[in-house]
């Protein structure tokens, strides 16, 4: 019987090196990945920005939005009138909906914003959207 130090010494030997390192071999997609990685996870291999990518998952299934709302009021990426207008909506797919119409459109950082918030407020839902 080996030893686990043995046994993980022959599968690296076994495995090709960018297998064992989680690379494609694709210069390109290694730098996209690169660069998702630097960018704290929210631009995906594919270039996309998590929030854009997982759009319709997102307004399905983010139910914990008053927290995240308050993120983005403290963060000033929504004003007191923005917040108002999105709190009176009836269900969390309408918030989620008139966020992702105006203040989601500004820019990458108010996009970058709301993922931390999502990160913090729905961590399962972001997790279970990074495996897709």
């Amino acid at each position: 019987m080996l030893k686990n130090e043995e046994v993980e010494g022959k599968r690296s030997q076994t495995l090709p090196r960018r297998r064992r390192f989680g690379g494609s071999g694709d210069p390109e997609t290694n730098r996209q990945q690169r660069r998702a990685a630097a960018s704290g996870g929210c631009t995906m291999a594919d270039g996309k920005h998590f929030v854009d990518k997982h759009r319709v998952q997102l307004i399905q299934r983010v139910s914990n939005i008053a927290p995240i709302l308050d993120e983005l009021q403290d963060k000033e990426v929504i004003d007191q009138e923005q917040y108002d207008k999105i709190r009176a909506l009836p269900t969390s797919q309408d918030r989620m909906r008139e966020l992702y119409s105006g203040p989601l459109k500004a820019s990458a950082a108010c996009k970058d914003i709301f993922y931390e918030s999502l990160l913090a407020n729905e961590k399962f839902l972001v997790e279970d959207l990074s495996k897709k």
